[in-house]
């Protein structure tokens, strides 16, 4: 039970891209995936970075699959899954005002 609620397995998701939007056929599609991404839970972080809070590794497993399969044809898009714990090592910055880092979203977990 505990083993759920420990740091080191409750993961985020983070996604950044850069697409190209050249064309208005890139434009939409950029507007495509970015909407996917707010569709499946992803929040944005700063622009063309999202990130996405999950309960284990599985989970997140299949939300990076999910994301793959909503690849744009054209652009960079990089993936990367850390743990909680590194999550709450960052250091966000406004100017030279440190921010606090939000809380992760409380979640049920029904099974």
């Amino acid at each position: 039970m505990f083993d759920r609620l420990n740091a080191y397995r409750i993961m985020w998701v983070l996604v950044f891209f850069d697409l190209p939007t050249d064309t208005k056929q890139d434009r939409k599609n950029y507007a495509r995936f970015r909407k996917d991404m707010l569709t499946d839970g992803f929040q944005m972080f700063q622009f063309s970075i999202y990130m996405r809070h999950c309960s284990s590794k599985e989970n997140a497993d299949g939300h990076i699959k999910w994301v793959k399969k909503k690849l744009p044809e054209k652009g960079h898009v990089g993936i990367m899954c850390i743990t909680d714990k590194q999550f709450g090592m960052m250091e966000i910055f406004r100017g030279h005002e440190v921010v606090p880092i939000e809380a992760p979203p409380q979640q049920l977990e029904l099974f």
